[in-house]
């Protein structure tokens, strides 16, 4: 298995490096390249959903992002330690009738020692937004460009 650096334990400045490296590989919304920055036997809740291993998160992945349209994602380091990082995130997306979203969640993760995340559990609620006031703009599927606000600076 290829090592996934920056890897634990973690400094401020690594996990800060691991949460945009995720937000990046979201972002971009291909369900295999992400599958590779877990453990062949990971472990997630998502909502209410549990998947386990790395075909299950591209099957997990490919739904989602043909249901979230439009995806755009926000990831935040709120803490860490050695191997575990915990981050708060926002995105926005639409349905197929033209809904958009706000989802609001906080994720906690767990890294074993070559960077691969073995765990992953997702808390996340959900809140209808009119397409005014949508704060995320960058063109998608793709990246945040560097000069966008964060969450905090978004007052999110």
């Amino acid at each position: 298995m290829n090592a996934r650096p920056p890897l634990p334990p973690f400094t401020e400045e690594t996990a800060t490096q691991k949460v945009r490296a995720a937000e990046n590989a979201w972002n971009n919304q291909a369900p295999e390249a992400v599958s590779l920055a877990y453990t062949g036997d990971t472990q997630w809740r998502n909502r209410d959903v549990f998947v386990s291993g790395r075909a299950e998160v591209v099957r997990f992945l490919t739904q989602k992002w043909e249901r979230e349209l439009d995806y755009r994602l926000i990831k935040e380091l709120w803490a860490f330690t050695d191997n575990r990082i915990a981050v708060r995130f926002v995105y926005e997306c639409r349905n197929a009738t033209g809904q958009w979203f706000r989802s609001h969640g906080n994720e906690n993760w767990e890294f074993d020692d070559s960077g691969l995340m073995r765990v992953r559990r997702a808390s996340i609620n959900d809140q209808t937004i009119d397409e005014s006031e949508r704060l995320f703009r960058w063109p998608a599927p793709g990246p945040r460009p560097a000069d966008h606000p964060g969450l905090t600076d978004l007052g999110l």
